[in-house]
């Protein structure tokens, strides 16, 4: 993890932010659907006299709709991959910071114990405490 300085305030502030953007995404799905319907029931015919056909709607009503139809899967494979870059992005954060919470506890742990009496005499040999000093040849 060498090269790793991820600022864990810095990166939930973007994904509560991008949280809050996607989270409007619904919405604009439904609202899309609604819209391409309104779009297509609008669209006019192309009928000779101008009269509707059977069943309502002409060709770019038609058209649209299967635009719609051929859209919709994209757009929620947009939501969903928003959403799941989003957990990943703090899932993997969450980790770093308990990955440093972890190694800080792990680190205090070690310097909170006794010295042990092979530490003393590697000391001993280093020129004393502090391991400051230096050793003839």
């Amino acid at each position: 993890m060498s090269g790793w300085d991820i600022n864990v305030s810095g990166v939930s502030s973007v994904l509560k932010t991008t949280g809050e953007t996607a989270g409007k995404l619904k919405d604009e799905l439904d609202s899309y659907q609604g819209n391409m319907k309104g779009a297509a029931g609008h669209a006019g015919t192309l009928a000779p006299g101008g009269e509707a056909p059977k069943g309502g709607g002409g060709l770019v009503g038609a058209a649209l709709a299967e635009f719609a139809q051929h859209t919709q899967n994209d757009l929620k494979f947009i939501a969903a991959r928003t959403s799941k870059s989003l957990n990943g992005a703090k899932d993997a954060t969450v980790a770093y910071a308990n990955g440093d919470q972890e190694m800080a506890e792990r680190l205090m742990h070690e310097a909170e114990k006794a010295v042990t009496p092979q530490e003393i005499a590697a000391m001993a040999g280093k020129g004393g405490a502090g391991g400051g000093g230096t050793k003839d040849a």
